[in-house]
């Protein structure tokens, strides 16, 4: 047990400059905000969020803002658990593949991922042009709420396979085939075998 401590507290010190770095840069910020939100003329006061809410600019603008998140998210997901699924399926060379390409677009986010659907979709971009001239293309606005949602849902898809590849990975075939041999179909062994496998990897404690 004493020869553990020493140890433990080298751990603890190497995690003091990721908590430095996390309290600067998420926690006093939200702090902060947080704090000045209720603040008007060092009173408090909740003048900010009445006139939020009472504002239908305000109120259009984070009413758009839940519906990309709610339906990118959706989007992404149902994508990325199709994607995943069949990962588990396929060849070795293939899955490896895929899955660095996933690992490096998932880091493709921001102002590159913002500029280049710009230059591709975009009033006139490269895409648009061509599908423009062939017909093929409508009243699409990449500045649009669908346009944003096309956006967000292209960044989470590479996110929800790297996130979502590793648990299922861990669901082994033989628990599928002993199931279908005792009757149990494919709705009753995601009931009762992968969604509670799943859920316990996902809540155990590390």
């Amino acid at each position: 047990m004493n020869t553990k401590s020493p140890v433990k507290g080298w751990a603890l010190l190497c995690l003091l400059p990721f908590a430095l770095f996390f309290t600067v840069f998420q926690l006093a910020p939200l702090a902060w905000v947080a704090l000045h939100s209720v603040q008007v003329d060092d009173a408090w006061s909740l003048a900010n969020f009445t006139r939020a809410f009472g504002s239908k600019f305000y109120r259009q603008a984070m009413q758009f803002s839940l519906e990309i998140s709610l339906w990118s998210s959706l989007l992404g997901l149902a994508i990325a658990l199709i994607g995943s699924v069949s990962l588990a399926r396929v060849d070795s060379r293939l899955r490896r593949f895929v899955t660095a390409f996933a690992d490096m677009t998932s880091d493709f986010a921001g102002v590159p991922l913002a500029f280049a659907f710009i230059i591709l979709l975009g009033f006139n971009g490269a895409i648009t042009l061509v599908l423009k001239q062939s017909g093929l293309l409508g009243d699409f606005n990449l500045y649009s709420k669908s346009g944003l949602i096309l956006v967000y849902t292209y960044f989470q898809i590479p996110l929800g396979v790297m996130l979502l590849y590793p648990a299922l990975d861990g669901l082994r075939a033989d628990w599928r085939e002993a199931a279908a041999l005792l009757g149990a179909s494919t709705w009753r062994y995601w009931w009762h075998i992968g969604l509670p496998v799943l859920a316990r990897h996902c809540w155990a404690p590390s």
